[in-house]
């Protein structure tokens, strides 16, 4: 045995006295260099820290190292062997070191060098310390000859059979377990015998008289003399009870998930509960709730001390005559000093044996309560307080009396997420009417309350609200007038649902609402909604709740814009449905409209797609809720669909209202946001179009045309400010834009819009002229003789555009 290098002349009185072992311990950086040095170092060695730390740790070394070594110890995270180290004073010590990186992944890489040095024993010697961990361990251990007799059995082995090692010794397994799982152990310690390999035992020692899941899992290792003959088998177990118990408490509470809370009421959810807990939890199980929670009202705060009367409003036993002290249905009382009482006041659950002071002062003030305590043979309590979001809606109380085990700190656990989940679900119903209230209103406010006035389609629309326990959505619809007489026409479904989903969805609306009033192309539109989800999602991203929208990312849109003059429409749309259309002949289809990536996924493109739709066509924009309907599958559903919108009818109106009905049976599952639109054409003497050269000379023309079809639609009383308008847009097309120029009026019932169109992609903006500037005055001049102007750019130029409202003589 390894002791310390001492000094000759100390060398008796180190032999005196005994040393306990210690460990010496330094680290070495990358390049070799000594970063720390421990005590138990110095006293290996006999350098000082600031004598070692910082220097090379090879000089600590007797004999070189080859280089392969080296190698070889550099690719791992760990190294053992025995090296010749250098002491102080100049003596050879050989030791054996283990050299590992104690974090291979750190920021700075180093080695850990420790070695034991063992002291003189102040111990029995080493067999004791076995013998006493044989005798002593928590597991089973037991040793059988190669006959398959016991020989040698520890403390637990005597507990787990209640025999002792005398009355165990000379038997085999069988005889001391009598039990099937006992023979297949045997059969599997046979096999070690034979094998000399370790064997793993499935089944488990089971004693007589214990219960099923009550058992020992078994490892058989056979025994080998120093020749490597199998002499015997150890038998080592260890008890499964609590791993049976952990498996079963984790598969109720995920059970629990789907039973508790079935329905919005408040009876039913209080009556899962029970129903869950027994018998696998508890024998039996009551729900008292506060009379407050039962008649919908506001939950006063409890009272910190003082009597209680609730509603007892659910029990179960596994005994059908269990006598408790309160039915179902009766008022349950409760004195201020019972545990029922104290754990409300507390607000925290508490475990309980009846030979507890609070069980027994609860019993001697409350006579039928000592009577269901007695008669039920009742020995184990639990009490958990039902609360949720703050408030404190009851009490669910649990008891054992035919299970012999009392209840555990583990049970309480499992007992308090079963309650907590009981407990939301009610706090969820008694809130549902109140918000779905407050998410309809929000949501109502944020959806368009009349359709703006426009030529290019009819439209009629309807949205119909979730019947369901998830809330209101966040399903939208919009009608959007842009420039040249185009109308855009939106359908959007934000993931989630509540308050969340229809903030979200307001603050997507006004987006939407935004990005057209700037002319954006669909796909353009659709990838800066995009952007716009990406970051509310980030925004949410640290928020309560985030995670039940996430900032819209999953959301929905389409995406479509009319244009009445060319009878043209362009669409796109993120994870939409797409839309139908009917023509007027009857035939109804799918538009194709590339599918794109809902928003919030970010670097997916969106496409756009351009057809041509005939005059009185129908198309129909809708979120899918439409679609998603119990009583048929989705083909069903399009089927229906398409009949609806293929039927003749005199109102857009009654072409909603009978795909609703064809449609749904009942309220709807998911929201339906539903946009039926007939469109119109413009009719070509409504339009002028003339192609201008790129001449300054050319504004005079332009004013003349202007003028001239003025006359032509007998409005000669909007010919000033229309040549003013004309000659302030073609001059600055000249002067700024590119050719070719061309200048178009569009004139329908009380509007009168010019636009000018040039190559250049240049925007113009309105700027502030000096005194004695020359120009600068051109578009505030257009900006207040007409109602509304902007630009709208296209894959090639753009067009400047103004509208003028025309009083009616």
């Amino acid at each position: 045995m390894e002791r310390i290098p001492t000094p000759p002349g100390d060398q008796a009185q180190a032999d005196a006295l005994p040393e306990s072992a210690y460990t010496a311990t330094a680290t070495v950086d990358e390049q070799g260099i000594v970063t720390g040095w421990s005590e138990g170092a110095r006293r290996l060695l006999g350098y000082a820290p600031s004598e070692i730390v910082g220097h090379r740790a090879a000089r600590l070394l007797c004999d070189d190292i080859d280089d392969g070594a080296l190698r070889d110890a550099a690719g791992r995270e760990r190294w053992s062997g025995t090296v010749a180290l250098r002491h102080r004073d100049g003596h050879r010590l050989e030791r054996r070191l283990l050299v590992h990186r104690p974090r291979p992944d750190g920021p700075v890489a180093e080695w850990l060098v420790v070695s034991a040095v063992a002291g003189r024993p102040r111990t029995p010697g080493d067999e004791a310390l076995g013998e006493w961990a044989f005798r002593q361990s928590p597991s089973l251990l037991a040793v059988f000859d190669a006959d398959l007799r016991l020989v040698r059995a520890n403390a637990g082995m005597e507990r787990a059979l209640s025999l002792t090692e005398d009355q165990m010794r000379g038997l085999r397994l069988p005889d001391l377990a009598p039990h099937p799982v006992s023979d297949q152990a045997e059969a599997k310690m046979r096999l070690a015998l034979d094998s000399g390999e370790v064997q793993h035992a499935e089944a488990s020692i089971r004693p007589t008289g214990v219960s099923a899941e009550h058992g020992w899992s078994t490892t058989l290792a056979p025994l080998k003399d120093p020749d490597g003959r199998v002499r015997g088998v150890c038998l080592s177990a260890y008890d499964t009870l609590q791993e049976h118990l952990a498996r079963q408490r984790m598969l109720l509470l995920n059970e629990a998930g789907a039973r508790i809370g079935t329905t919005p009421d408040v009876q039913r959810t209080a009556q899962e509960l029970a129903d869950v807990a027994v018998p696998r939890l508890a024998d039996f199980a009551a729900v008292d709730l506060l009379d407050a929670v039962q008649r919908g009202g506001e939950v006063p705060p409890v009272p910190a001390a003082g009597p209680l009367t609730m509603d007892r409003t659910a029990v179960r036993s596994v005994l059908d005559d269990d006598v408790s002290p309160f039915g179902a249905g009766e008022p349950s009382r409760y004195p201020a000093s019972s545990p029922v009482a104290q754990c409300l006041a507390q607000g925290h659950g508490a475990l309980y044996e009846v030979s507890d002071p609070a069980v027994a002062r609860w019993a001697a003030q409350d006579p039928r309560a000592a009577a269901w305590i007695r008669e039920a043979g009742t020995h184990s309590v639990m009490v958990v307080p039902m609360r949720a979001h703050g408030s404190t809606l009851g009490v669910a109380l649990f008891s054992r009396h035919q299970r012999p085990e009392p209840f555990e700190p583990d049970d309480l656990w499992l007992a308090e997420e079963l309650t907590a989940r009981a407990a939301v679900s009610i706090h969820s119903v008694r809130h549902r009417p109140r918000e779905r209230t407050t998410t309809m209103t929000l949501q109502r406010s944020l959806l368009p309350q009349t359709l703006p006035d426009q030529g290019a389609l009819d439209v009629a629309t309807r949205y119909l609200p979730a019947d369901s326990r998830a809330g209101v959505g966040g399903d939208w619809f919009d009608v959007i007038p842009l420039s040249g007489m185009r109308v855009a026409l939106v359908v959007g479904d934000v993931v989630g649902h509540g308050i969340r989903a229809s903030a979200t969805m307001g603050r997507l609306r006004t987006a939407v609402r935004t990005l057209a009033d700037v002319d954006l192309p669909p796909d353009e539109l659709l990838t800066h909604l995009d952007d716009l989800v990406i970051h509310l999602s980030a925004d949410e991203g640290g928020t309560e709740g985030a995670a039940e929208s996430a900032g819209g990312i999953g959301t929905t849109c389409l995406y479509a814009v009319y244009d009445p003059v060319s009878r043209r429409c362009t669409l796109a749309r993120a994870g939409h449905p797409p839309p139908a259309v009917v023509t007027p002949d009857g035939a109804v289809r799918f538009l194709d409209v590339p599918a794109g990536p809902p928003l919030g996924l970010g670097g997916l493109p969106f496409e756009t797609f351009e057809t041509e739709l005939p005059e009185g066509s129908l198309i129909a924009l809708y979120t899918d809720g439409v679609l998603e309907v119990r009583d048929h599958d989705i083909d069903d559903a399009l089927d229906k669909m398409f009949a609806a919108l293929a039927r003749p009818a005199k109102t857009l109106d009654m072409v909603c209202e009978r795909i609703l009905t064809s449609m749904l049976t009942h309220s709807p599952d998911d929201d339906i946001a539903l946009l039926i639109a007939r469109t119109r054409a413009l009719d070509a003497d409504r339009v002028a179009t003339w192609d201008l050269a790129f001449d300054p000379a050319i504004v005079a023309q332009a004013r003349q045309y202007a003028t001239d079809q003025l006359t032509t639609w007998q409005l000669d009383d909007a010919a000033f400010i229309t040549e003013l308008v004309v000659s302030e847009l073609v001059t600055n097309a000249i002067r700024y834009g590119l050719p070719p120029i061309q200048l178009r009026l569009i004139h329908e019932n009380s509007t009168l819009i010019c636009e000018v169109f040039d190559s250049s992609s240049t925007a113009p903006h309105m700027r502030r002229a000096r005194t004695f500037d020359e120009g600068g005055r051109g578009l505030l001049l257009v900006g207040q003789l007409a109602q509304r102007w902007g630009t709208r750019h296209a894959p090639t130029g753009k067009t400047v555009w103004a509208e003028q409202f025309l009083t009616n003589d």
